[in-house]
């Protein structure tokens, strides 16, 4: 034993089996070095996103400069803008609270698809029967019980058998598509239009009024922001989130029942992204479909992290990624510009601002000569 000692604690031994780098966690950044990180990092994706332009044979700052006219500079183009930004927030506020919790919810597909599938079908088959304001308040409650139902799926195996919740999550978001396309392809076919596999379009009844020339699905976003952060910040199944996200076994030592606590938080989180799918069809859409989701489900991840599962700073993530991709479809038709390749550039910069986070939360150390 006290050989062995000896050995680990020679010089040589030391030089030989240390490692070439090792990673660190900070202990505390302060705003304005955060700030000055992240500003950076965005400056280096731009640069190398103008390269790819150069090599495209544009200019640079022309490009950049018509993206962000083409997504803020009229009220039409600011209405998409914000119409676009509203599921990523909503979104993001619930795959927000299954993080925190350390509950890898990738499935928002899935629960989007759900709920928006269980509005369409009140919107399609019941609209008759009810007042526009009743109609909407059942589409809403269905999206919101489905996207729930959907969510909390993986929460009771994950309960009950420890299973991978990640895996688990993906996998229903593929159920929920099939789902959506039996549907589409089948009972909810619209026999006018010739045989093509497409849902009829909503009743104006079943459709979300507007304000501001945009569909209120923004103030429900922002209602929700400040109800999740209250929730998450001020209740007592606020704090048992946290703990639990912490550390199961303390949370357990502490008298809390976990498996509660997955079960509530993930129908939580479910069903805000169902409400996602209720106002992506009764506000933007007017129909159902299998593009219902348009990859925001996976795109709320990005949002949830970069505003380290705060619903407040929430709202700007979600904007300045609906800029990029509102921005991004107009540079596409001005300079016909590859959809790849104006991918590759939201791509650039959203990499850049993920990575500077990895930075801002840990430091590298490499062996010394």
């Amino acid at each position: 034993m006290n050989e062995n000692k000896q050995i680990t604690q020679h010089p040589d031994y030391k030089e030989h089996h240390e490692p070439w780098v090792r990673m660190v966690k900070r202990d505390n950044v302060s705003t304005q070095r955060a700030v000055a990180v992240r500003a950076i990092a965005i400056l280096a994706a731009l640069l190398v996103g103008g390269i790819l332009i150069l090599l495209m044979e544009h200019n640079p700052i022309l490009v950049y400069k018509d993206m962000i006219i083409g997504s803020l500079g009229s009220p039409l183009v600011l209405r998409e803008t914000a119409r676009m930004a509203i599921p990523l927030l909503i979104t993001g506020m619930g795959i927000a609270l299954a993080f925190k919790m350390r509950f890898w919810n990738i499935g928002a597909e899935g629960q989007i698809i759900a709920g928006a599938t269980a509005a369409s079908y009140f919107a399609l088959f019941h609209y008759q029967n009810m007042p526009s304001p009743v109609l909407l308040m059942v589409m809403f409650a269905a999206a919101v019980v489905a996207g729930g139902v959907w969510g909390m799926i993986p929460a009771v195996f994950k309960a009950k058998w420890n299973t991978n919740e990640t895996l688990f999550t993906l996998m229903l978001n593929y159920v929920a598509l099939e789902g959506l396309r039996y549907l589409q392809y089948g009972p909810w076919r619209d026999p006018s239009k010739m045989g093509f596999p497409v849902i009829a379009m909503f009743d104006t009844s079943a459709r979300l009024p507007r304000v501001f020339g945009v569909h209120i699905g923004w103030i429900i976003a922002l209602v929700l922001v400040v109800l999740v952060y209250i929730y998450m910040k001020k209740s007592k199944q606020g704090y048992e989130i946290t703990v639990v996200g912490e550390s199961i076994q303390t949370a357990k030592y502490a008298g809390i029942n976990t498996s509660l606590v997955f079960l509530r938080t993930m129908f939580i989180s479910g069903a805000i992204a169902g409400i996602t799918g209720f106002v992506t069809v009764a506000g933007a859409n007017f129909t159902v479909s299998e593009e219902v989701t348009g990859g925001v489900g996976f795109t709320a991840i990005t949002v949830a992290w970069l505003a380290k599962l705060n619903p407040a700073a929430m709202i700007a993530i979600s904007v300045f990624l609906a800029i990029l991709q509102k921005g991004s479809g107009t540079i596409q038709t001005i300079y016909k510009i590859p959809s790849s390749a104006a991918s590759m550039l939201i791509g650039l910069i959203l990499f850049a601002m993920l990575g500077c986070e990895f930075f801002l939360n840990y430091k590298l150390i490499f062996k010394k000569k």
